[in-house]
């Protein structure tokens, strides 16, 4: 298993402060355009000031901090300040709708709440159906940088901080049900800035560029932890803005960044080259196609890196290599990771076949501590010490990983095996598509088949369902043809990119064979 000597997420943050306090650490671009820094220094009397106030509502070690925020300082501040408390954080999607807060709130019970004031009354509807009337709610305005409403005096005495204490719980995205909380300790978010800060030789003058959400695990693990474990700085936007992300980059002289494959798409269709941006570096996950890539990597200045991870997962468990990416490779293992292929019977695939990614390491150091209250569902998450992450790949010789889909993308057709990824990869290459999604729709005599969802890169002048029948005639076997073929104006996603495939299964079920 994994040898490290954990560390709590509140001394790496006290770490950094002592020898980089003069550095810049954060550089916030307010909506309108306000460009505000911090040195580490400085944030951290924000953060002494915020500490102390959430202190003083109730967030004692052990309770839980509410953050229904967009990517702000407020934000990071509260973040860092729970990990001083011993409190822990659960960051829900600010825009949520008042069940899905609720849901978060009821589940959690917080010591306290923080929202924008612009969506005051939506939060606070969501704490009275969740039965927490009684809920404290800092409203804020997260363009503010001055984080006005922290005005406690500092903290007489900071509570001691174990390795393995809570530090946050983020549920999962919810594609296909309803989210699991997903348990993160201080030693977790230790472990994801060391790994990350090694796997992309991050260094104290690089700067992150942060466009992803910060209530999900991405900005928190790939950008933040890591910038926060060698003293590197970040440049925090407010929201990802597909056109304006390269001129972020040039604006903040920013080295390294993180994506996902939709957002590289949705850049490469609204964007364009822009004088100044010069990544050295730049994580994505999940497949682009070699045409896509080839533009992308023109456009950043680098070749980007596919990685593959979970929020269980803590860390990217594999990270592409950065002599050589490979577009459509997941990577191999990252450093201080351990990652096998298994089958159904949990032995080691040979090269070239197809198997679970399952990881290994020790849960709330290396790996995720286990699910709130479920201890059943984490066991079952568990085979013979590994994480079952339902994840398919493959791997070959040399180590590097493909991916295969999911366990349930892949669809029995005539009682043959089709890979949904298969099939949106042979779609997605289409000159004229931007993406396609795939789905599974019942069918009485080939028990299932599969059905195709498209966006067209060009609106104004999309591929004929006509033309892409053909196009999967000619590259595809009969049973891995889709069925139907829908053009859509987009995909329905996540906050974060992932595609809701259960709407997108919902509609080809409702629509005639």
């Amino acid at each position: 298993m994994t040898v490290w000597d954990p560390v709590s997420f509140a001394a790496v943050w006290d770490r950094a402060v002592a020898g980089r306090a003069d550095e810049t650490f954060l550089v916030f671009e307010t909506p309108s355009g306000e460009v505000v820094r911090w040195s580490y220094g400085d944030f951290d009397e924000s953060v002494d000031r915020v500490a102390a106030t959430l202190a003083g509502l109730g967030a004692e070690p052990g309770a839980a901090v509410h953050l229904a925020l967009t990517n702000s300082p407020t934000f990071v501040a509260a973040w860092l300040a729970a990990s001083r408390l011993g409190a822990w954080i659960v960051p829900s999607d600010p825009m949520g709708r008042t069940p899905e807060l609720a849901g978060h709130i009821e589940r959690t019970r917080p010591a306290v709440g923080l929202c924008a004031g612009a969506r005051g009354d939506t939060y606070r509807a969501a704490a009275s159906q969740a039965g927490r009337d009684d809920l404290p709610v800092i409203e804020i305005d997260e363009a503010d940088t001055s984080l006005a409403p922290f005005d406690a005096a500092p903290l007489a005495e900071r509570p001691a901080v174990g390795v393995r204490d809570r530090a946050a719980v983020m549920f999962t995205s919810g594609t296909t049900g309803r989210p699991k909380g997903v348990e993160v300790t201080q030693a977790n978010y230790a472990f994801a800035g060391k790994v990350m800060a090694e796997a992309a030789d991050l260094a104290p003058d690089d700067r992150q560029l942060v466009v992803l959400p910060l209530f999900h695990a991405n900005a928190q693990y790939y950008s933040f932890a890591s910038a926060i474990w060698v003293g590197a700085s970040v440049a925090l936007m407010p929201a990802f803005s597909a056109s304006g992300f390269l001129g972020a980059a040039a604006r903040h002289s920013a080295t390294c960044a993180s994506l996902f494959a939709a957002p590289i798409r949705m850049i490469l269709a609204r964007g364009g080259p822009v004088d100044g941006a010069a990544l050295r570096h730049c994580w994505y996950a999940q497949n682009i196609s070699a045409d896509q890539y080839a533009t992308a990597a023109r456009w950043f200045g680098c070749r980007p890196r596919q990685l593959y991870g979970m929020t269980e997962t803590i860390p990217a468990v594999l990270t592409d290599d950065r002599a050589d990416p490979h577009h459509a490779s997941m990577g191999r293992v990252s450093p201080g990771c351990e990652v096998d292929v298994q089958d159904a019977a949990g032995n080691s695939v040979a090269p070239g076949e197809v198997g679970e990614v399952m990881v290994g390491g020790e849960p709330g150091t290396t790996l995720f501590a286990g699910y709130l209250d479920a201890p059943d569902i984490t066991a079952a998450s568990f085979r013979n010490g590994w994480f079952c992450t339902g994840d398919r790949a493959r791997r070959d010789e040399d180590g590097r990983h493909f991916f295969d889909g999911r366990r349930s993308d892949v669809l029995k057709v005539s009682g043959e095996n089709v890979s949904i990824v298969e099939v949106e990869s042979t779609l997605a290459e289409h000159p004229a598509v931007l993406e396609a999604a795939v789905v599974g729709r019942p069918d009485e005599i080939r028990d299932e088949v599969p059905v195709a969802f498209v966006v067209a890169a060009d609106v104004s002048a999309p591929p004929s369902v006509a033309e892409l029948d053909a196009w999967c005639a000619g590259r595809l076997a009969k049973a891995k043809r889709p069925a139907a073929v829908t053009l859509i104006d987009e995909l329905p996603r996540t906050s974060v990119g992932k595609i809701r495939k259960f709407l997108l299964a919902e509609q080809a079920n409702h629509e005639p064979s």
